[in-house]
């Protein structure tokens, strides 16, 4: 676990040139921050964030191992080649680690993100992904290998004795790597494919940041709760459009530069503080953006109109410097306002010793935050085509939070669940989910829809578009309330029962505590003074008034042809979405970022450092305020914060992993026509039919818990100019003035 740095390591003459900004604080540690230092230490140790040293041995005998692998590999491939004797006798690879491992903050099982540097004349495709594939997949160590060869960043994924790897790989220009390669030279670079430029950015970004923080093992206890807290907080998962862990570590990075004496307790606690004030989209940086001398694209919204479109920059410090988090969107970016506040608070309550740190890592109770959701199902044939129609369909999630922002004017909200549920009574099948509702501090009008319907086609064509597809891979899209929640979210399968909150109280903040054991963020059992809870949900609407919300549904697909998915019927139905305040605890609703409204900043942005440091003192009223006036100071750069309309990042960027994986279906849609059924009540059974040009569907049956409407013909030209071949009478749907018309064809329907 190691020390805490209690005997000042730090050089502070070295720790004022760390940064962009003079440091906010050189303030050194108090007796108090020693004491709450080692309890938070204790507390990450007992909620088992710490590997054993077994598994610290194991980890090196299988990196030792695994570069052994790699130089019998170039030897071997270089002989192959026809290269002399010498080059042979010289040929070399090097594995190099980056990530969680690198910068020392894995836990127990965690994977270790691995780079394999090779010479120019072993390729990518055909020695990479050909000849050491077949190597390791004969090796009995080896298991459940999955090379993924088209990825904007091409990986092989497998265990090595139980030890999960992922293996990136690097093509430098260089006949011989030498073994004392350093490759956080930027001449590495000369004459590098976009690929291997991508592959090399992990570890020079990683090692990058160890440079640049004033005290290693500070920034590593800090890094690991802050982690935690994220995971426990549902706001860890790039791929979702929150952050991942580059991101939450150069944050925590910035936070030891502003604060470089300081210990884990009062970094995290200035981590919150700082967040909570920062006007976003100022950008997040290490050091200044060099633009270099191999001409690589950097990020500079002044000059890339795709740089201004990202809501949340977190800047990489390496060249070519990139920003780290263009998965955010507007609602995500909200969701992380709103916990960066309740951290805030909550640290606040901790220095004035009225709570303890597990009140911190509380977990985000997802499944009783909303009463709407979205569930996304998928399946798949066998598990091959599932973890690659899983890994497909995760990378478009972010895509339908990005559309229904957009097509609904940012009026309604979503959060997606960072994780997916397996049934285990259901092989080969998986569910995401996203909570839904209104925008708040908005006025609501009685009977106010939003029809994204056409929305969720659009999702679902998309993802039709994969081109590894395969007959078997199914999704399903459709709307739920919170009381027909599958029960295999909750632990052990077993709903728990909710607590009661009075009225207004924030969804977000005042949550009941959990143990701190459990690292994930499901909910624990409640009292029995929840059951009142219960009847929420059965009397929806009776004393507010309510937002219809009309959504699509997926069926099944059974007996497509293998020309793609089938993409079946879409049925309407109201959601009942209500405001929630965020009053507790103080909570001030989520500052409204001029990016996400298209409005240009007036300010004159320049480098500047504060005038002047914040006493050592934290916790007096002068000094508290001179911290808030130096964090305003921090976001004074060279980088305005003008931003075009967050709705277009979407055609501009996406998801990246994946990007090459996309075909064209010939500008044809994967739809039919739809057969209208009245709606019930009760839990019933509806048989619909559907027909697709890609192949028949075979007749399914929606369960009518799921709030199924009325069918309507939701076929109308998509936003991409495709049409769809078959009509089938409308029944009218109304829609008021905050409905989403954008995909429309401009007639009433």
């Amino acid at each position: 676990m190691g020390s805490t740095g209690f005997n000042n390591q730090n050089n502070q003459n070295n720790a004022n040139r760390l940064g962009i900004t003079e440091p906010i604080s050189l303030g050194g540690p108090t007796d108090y921050d020693v004491i709450r230092t080692r309890e938070l230490e204790k507390f990450l140790a007992n909620v088992g964030l710490y590997e054993s040293q077994e598994e610290a041995i194991s980890r090196e005998e299988v990196l030792g191992r695994l570069d052994q692998i790699v130089k019998m590999w170039v030897k071997a491939i270089s002989r192959a080649k026809g290269l002399n004797e010498q080059l042979v006798h010289e040929a070399n690879a090097k594995i190099f680690t980056f990530g969680s491992y690198r910068l020392g903050v894995h836990g127990p099982g965690a994977d270790i993100d691995t780079l394999c540097v090779g010479p120019r004349h072993a390729t990518r495709d055909e020695d990479f992904f050909g000849e050491l594939y077949r190597m390791l997949i004969e090796m009995p160590e080896v298991t459940e290998m999955h090379p993924v060869p088209d990825a904007h960043v091409p990986v092989m994924r497998f265990k090595f004795n139980g030890v999960s790897i992922d293996l990136l790989y690097a093509k430098l220009s260089l006949w011989v790597i030498p073994e004392d390669l350093d490759i956080s030279q930027d001449s590495i670079l000369q004459n590098a494919d976009d690929q291997t430029v991508r592959s090399l950015n992990g570890c020079r970004v990683t090692d990058q940041i160890l440079r640049l923080v004033p005290n290693i093992q500070n920034f590593r206890t800090t890094l690991r709760c802050m982690r935690f807290w994220a995971k426990r907080r549902g706001v860890y998962s790039n791929v979702a459009g929150f952050l991942g862990g580059i991101n939450w570590a150069l944050l925590v990075a910035r936070i030891c530069q502003l604060y470089p004496n300081a210990l884990p307790n009062m970094l995290v606690s200035r981590f919150f503080r700082v967040y909570t004030q920062w006007r976003w989209p100022n950008p997040v940086l290490l050091c200044a953006i060099e633009e270099g001398s191999l001409g690589l694209q950097v990020w500079d919204p002044r000059r890339n109109p795709k740089d201004r479109f990202h809501l949340m920059p977190i800047i990489t410090p390496a060249y070519p410097s990139m920003n780290s988090s263009y998965n955010v969107s507007s609602s995500t970016l909200r969701i992380m306002t709103e916990e960066f506040e309740r951290g805030n608070k909550i640290c606040e309550a901790l220095e004035a010793n009225k709570v303890d740190w597990d009140k911190l890592f509380e977990a985000h109770l997802f499944f009783e935050a909303y009463k709407n959701y979205l569930q996304i199902d998928i399946s798949a044939a066998n598990d091959d085509d599932l973890r690659n129609w899983k890994g497909w369909v995760e990378s478009r999630l972010r895509q339908l939070t990005l559309k229904i922002e957009r097509h609904t004017f940012n009026m309604l909200q979503c959060h997606p669940h960072p994780g997916e549920f397996s049934d285990k009574s259901k092989p080969l099948h998986c569910s995401y989910f996203m909570g839904l509702q209104r925008k708040q501090g908005v006025p609501v009008n009685e009977g106010e829809q939003f029809d994204i319907r056409l929305t969720v086609e659009e999702f679902k064509h998309a993802v039709g578009m994969y081109i590894l597809w395969k007959p078997g891979m199914e999704i399903h899209v459709t709307h739920v309330r919170r009381r027909n929640i599958p029960n295999y979210v909750f632990p052990g399968g077993v709903r728990p029962i909710r607590s009661v909150r009075p009225a207004g109280e924030s969804r977000r903040v005042l949550e009941p505590k959990v143990p701190n054991h459990a690292e994930t963020g499901n909910a624990p059992d409640e009292t029995d003074k929840a059951r009142k809870r219960k009847q929420e949900d059965d009397i929806t609407g009776t004393n507010s008034r309510a937002t219809k919300c009309v959504v699509g549904v997926g069926f099944s697909s059974e007996g497509v042809s293998e020309n793609g998915p089938c993409i079946g019927t879409v049925t309407s139905f109201p959601i009942k979405v209500e405001n929630n305040l965020n009053e507790a605890l103080d909570l001030k609703n989520p500052t409204e970022l001029s990016s996400q409204n298209g409005n240009e900043s007036d300010e004159s942005v320049k480098c500047s450092p504060p005038t002047g440091l914040v006493s050592a003192n934290p916790g007096s009223s002068s000094s508290r305020e001179a911290e808030k006036i130096a964090i305003e100071k921090l976001m004074a750069g060279p980088y305005g914060s003008h931003q075009a309309f967050a709705e277009e990042l979407e055609e501009l960027e996406d998801d990246l992993e994946y990007k090459n994986q996309v075909k064209n279906f010939g500008g044809t849609t994967k739809g039919g026509s739809v057969e209208s059924f009245p709606m019930t009540k009760e839990a019933t059974t509806v048989p619909v039919t559907t027909t697709t040009r890609a192949g028949p569907c075979s007749s399914v049956h929606l369960n009518g818990s799921l709030e199924e409407l009325e069918a309507t013909d939701l076929m109308a030209p998509l936003l991409n100019g495709i049409h769809s071949t078959s009509t089938a009478q409308q029944k009218p749907v109304i829609r008021l003035s905050l409905t989403s018309m954008g995909k429309a064809t401009g007639k009433s329907t």
